[in-house]
């Protein structure tokens, strides 16, 4: 399993190109990071990948995944998965059902869905927690249930908007550690958009700096 960009730039709406092309392979099991500061496009960049780009901007170079082309395919047909600077869970579902939410079709029945739900609360940390009200959780409970749902979907890649921005100090080094672990534990490529060295750090990967 890899992500591969292959020359990949963006054009904004205005006609500027926000970054030259890019080329990177983020193979299985591997966090790379992108750096800037704002306004470099770094989210840009991500919306690119994953599809997800508002009318009005133009993508030139192609995005791989697994050596398949998934440059001109809508979102929801690419197999990539986002987590955002917020741990967005829905507020009307209990944190059971959010993770239910994002279950893969081929996870079918009742039964294997309940366990796969259940085997994710327990390796987030949630057991017991299930039945609770997001509101309930802790900023940190909620990032773990947040990545928790977007692996139950089975993606083939995951983008990181950086996801660890909004947690306090203390607790910013255990989710990351968290975070980090279970997508190199999952097997799939990653790409980590940051401010913070120490992020860059913990991922390891290639760094890919846009000015």
């Amino acid at each position: 399993m890899s992500l591969k960009l292959s020359r990949l730039s963006v054009r904004a709406p205005d006609g500027a190109t926000l970054f030259a092309g890019l080329d990177l392979t983020v193979v299985a099991g591997e966090v790379a990071t992108v750096t800037g500061p704002s306004g470099a496009g770094k989210s840009t960049l991500l919306d690119a990948i994953g599809g997800h780009l508002s009318p009005g901007f133009h993508v030139t170079g192609r995005v791989f995944l697994d050596g398949r082309d998934v440059t001109d395919l809508p979102a929801e047909a690419r197999g990539i998965g986002v987590m955002f600077q917020q741990a967005v869970l829905f507020p009307h579902l209990s944190v059971a059902d959010n993770l239910a939410f994002g279950l893969s079709p081929a996870i079918r029945g009742r039964l294997a869905r309940r366990m796969a739900v259940a085997e994710a609360l327990a390796q987030a940390g949630l057991d017991g927690m299930g039945a609770r009200d997001p509101a309930t959780l802790s900023g940190g409970q909620r990032a773990r249930a947040a990545l928790m749902r977007t692996l139950l979907a089975d993606p083939k890649a995951v983008l990181l908007d950086e996801p660890f921005s909004a947690l306090d100090p203390g607790r910013r080094h255990d989710i990351r550690e968290f975070v980090l672990a279970t997508i190199r534990r999952s097997r799939i490529p990653a790409l980590l958009v940051t401010h913070d060295r120490q992020d860059a750090d913990a991922a390891g990967g290639p760094v890919v700096a846009l000015t």
